[in-house]
C-alpha cells in the first residue's frame, strides 16, 4: 500500500510538473508572439519619415467635371506611442471656414495592412480605412467608409498616398457617383 501510494505522488509530482513545463513553454510562445505583434517593423520606419511639417495645397471637388476649390494650410507629423502611430495635424481653411484635422495612422504587424482614422471639426464622425503598400507603385491603396451627411448614410471610399519622394506626399480620395470613380480630393504635402 505504502508504494502504491508513493509511486501516485512521485507520478502526480511528474504530471505537475510537466504540466507547468508545457504552461511554461505555452507563455514564451505567446510573449513571442505578442513581442512581434507590436514591436514597429519596417512599415513603421516608412511612416516616420514623414515625421516633420509639411505645407499641403488640397483641392476639393463637389462633382465631377467641376472645377476644384482649393486651398493652403500647414501639417505637421509626428510619432505617437513609442513609433507605432503616426498623428498628423492639419491646419487649413475649407469654404472659408477654419478646417482642423487629425489623421491617426499605424501598420498592424498581424493583419499585414495600414489602419487609418481621420476626425476633424467639420463633422462629428470619424472616417476609418485600411490598405496595403504596393512596392511597384509606392503608394498605400486605402478602402473606408465615413458618414455622408447630405445622403444620411456611410459613404465607401477608397484611397492612396504616394511618397513621390522624401518631401512629397500626394493623398487622393475617391467614391463612386451613379458606378464611376469621382475624385472628392487631392492633398498634396510638400516640405
Amino acid at each position: 500500500m505504502r508504494i502504491t501510494i508513493i509511486f501516485l505522488m512521485f507520478f502526480s509530482i511528474m504530471g505537475i510538473t510537466n504540466y507547468a513545463q508545457d504552461e511554461n513553454a505555452g507563455m514564451e510562445t505567446q510573449m513571442k508572439i505578442w513581442q512581434e505583434y507590436m514591436t514597429p517593423g519596417p512599415m513603421h520606419e516608412m511612416m516616420n519619415k514623414n515625421v516633420g511639417d509639411w505645407k499641403t495645397v488640397t483641392k476639393f471637388w463637389n462633382a465631377p467635371s467641376t472645377e476644384p476649390m482649393i486651398s493652403e494650410g500647414k501639417a505637421k507629423t509626428e510619432a505617437i506611442l513609442g513609433g507605432r502611430y503616426f498623428k498628423t495635424t492639419i491646419t487649413g481653411d475649407v469654404m472659408g471656414m477654419p478646417m482642423e484635422g487629425w489623421s491617426i495612422e499605424g501598420y498592424d504587424n498581424g493583419k499585414k495592412e495600414f489602419v487609418n482614422i481621420w476626425i476633424d471639426n467639420m463633422g462629428s464622425g470619424m472616417a476609418t480605412s485600411s490598405g496595403k503598400y504596393d512596392d511597384v507603385t509606392k503608394m498605400i491603396n486605402y478602402k473606408g467608409t465615413m458618414y455622408d451627411p447630405m445622403a444620411g448614410n456611410d459613404l465607401e471610399f477608397i484611397s492612396t498616398a504616394k511618397q513621390v519622394d522624401e518631401n512629397k506626399i500626394v493623398f487622393e480620395m475617391f467614391s463612386k457617383i451613379d458606378g464611376k470613380d469621382f475624385k472628392m480630393m487631392e492633398m498634396t504635402y510638400t516640405r
